[in-house]
């Protein structure tokens, strides 16, 4: 009897237009939907699809296995010199595996290679699981963690990413330049 092989992973960079997203949109507003009680599909349409795209700053990718979404996530211009985390979707059948923390660190490696010095981002305050990969990961919580995170609203987190010392980074087109 043999084993079955595990399906191929690669990590793609896509456009929020790419089939392949759908996944991503459909799951995360239902969840926030079933978290926040409120359709929550409007949040993830709050930031244009272009915002996402290196031309503006941003990056949208997914982990796919056997050429199937199983993770994603974002990130987008926030100012010069920050990076702010979005959209980070593990899909549902594929949870408990790591691969929230891969999407992270993949994301993390793409904003310190476009030049960006830190990254920031929010997430819900009934969001545990999210709250705890990123403290998990070294960001750092912009918020009293002792307090009621309902209190707080959206908890906010950092994270500073080691400088390119010669390089600097065309936001506009997400390439590096020699300084």
């Amino acid at each position: 009897m043999s084993l079955p092989a595990l399906s191929a992973r690669s990590v793609v960079q896509v456009a929020v237009s790419d089939p392949r997203v759908r996944p991503l949109l459909r799951e995360l507003g239902d969840e926030y939907s079933a978290r926040y009680g409120k359709d929550a599909h409007a949040e993830l349409a709050r930031y244009p699809d272009e915002e996402f795209t290196a031309p503006h700053g941003g990056l949208l990718l997914l982990i796919l296995e056997g050429g199937e979404p199983v993770a994603g996530g974002a990130f987008r211009r926030y100012d010069a010199a920050t990076a702010e985390l979005k959209r980070i979707w593990t899909h549902s059948a594929h949870r408990r595996r790591g691969l929230a923390r891969e999407v992270v660190a993949e994301l993390e490696r793409e904003a310190h290679a476009r030049g960006y010095e830190r990254i920031y981002l929010t997430t819900g305050p009934r969001q545990p699981e999210a709250r705890a990969l990123y403290l998990n990961s070294g960001y750092r919580p912009l918020f009293d963690t002792e307090a009621d995170p309902e209190s707080i609203g959206p908890l906010p987190f950092e994270k500073h990413l080691p400088r390119h010392p010669d390089l600097g980074t065309d936001h506009r087109t997400g390439k590096a330049t020699a300084q």
